[in-house]
């Protein structure tokens, strides 16, 4: 029920689509009896979109997450890496029978980089199904371990944990196929700006991973991008809706968590 509900949740206040709802009802008052109030609505939405596309809005809110957890001291041995999903277009993949990354693609890249560098580590992919409406077929973790096969990893080097539909999910769920004993040492590999919500429920399900965030978005120079620039916003907020929204289920054992 809480994964429903905050699929629904997001679909509505993304900031993109919460900019567009404000517009369009802005319009529509326009075109009824409350013509000035509802010009005055849609010229807000208008001016808020404009801001959005002129400053960096989306790096200010992006930054505070990924300056949360810096880059660790990565041991000479390693037991193992966890790699969350995110990075694999699900349906696209399906539809062209080749597997299709998205901006978040340096969680395999590096990822494969540090199998390569750790031959002793098993590798762990965590990502099922997260659609509202789920589909038949290959699941992220599964298309995921077929790439890393294809690109060299021994095939009993990966577990796979293909069931899971959000972070939360992630840690139990790997932590139950793992089944990590004490003194091992696992790399957690997810967006940096991520890395608070990922590392809170790894560590609040018992499983103190070491976080080896990837995929920095910071540090971009300043342009003229909505496209950009929104979709930067929408990827922060959703960050920080879900630290506010999984601490009060209790899945984090903070609300903003820390190394």
């Amino acid at each position: 029920m809480a994964f429903v509900a905050g699929k629904l949740f997001w679909a509505v206040m993304a900031p993109g689509n919460l900019l567009l709802l404000l517009l369009l009802a802005g319009l529509f008052r326009a075109t009824r009896s409350r013509r000035r109030s509802g010009l005055a609505l849609a010229v807000l939405a208008a001016l808020l979109l404009l801001m959005v596309a002129v400053l960096p809005v989306g790096q200010w809110a992006v930054a505070p997450l990924e300056r949360r957890f810096p880059l660790p001291d990565v041991p000479a041995r390693l037991d193992g890496i966890i790699v969350l999903g995110g990075a694999v277009e699900a349906e696209i993949s399906r539809v062209h029978g080749e597997i299709a990354l998205n901006d978040a693609a340096e969680r395999i890249t590096e990822s494969l980089a540090l199998a390569q560098r750790h031959p002793e580590a098993k590798l762990l992919l965590s990502g099922g199904e997260a659609a509202l409406l789920p589909r038949e077929g290959e699941q992220e973790a599964d298309a995921t371990r077929t790439l890393l096969v294809e690109l060299g990893i021994a095939p009993e080097r990966i577990l796979v944990e293909d069931r899971s539909r959000s972070t939360f999910e992630n840690a139990v769920l790997s932590r139950d196929l793992a089944q990590p004993k004490p003194g091992e040492t696992w790399l957690l590999v997810t967006s940096a700006a991520h890395m608070p919500r990922a590392f809170g429920c790894f560590r609040h399900a018992g499983w103190q991973a070491l976080p080896y965030p990837v995929d920095f978005r910071t540090g971009m120079r300043p342009d003229f991008s909505l496209a950009g620039h929104l979709g930067l916003l929408d990827f922060a907020v959703k960050e920080w809706v879900g630290l506010v929204a999984y601490r009060l289920l209790g899945r984090t054992d903070a609300l903003f968590p820390a190394p």
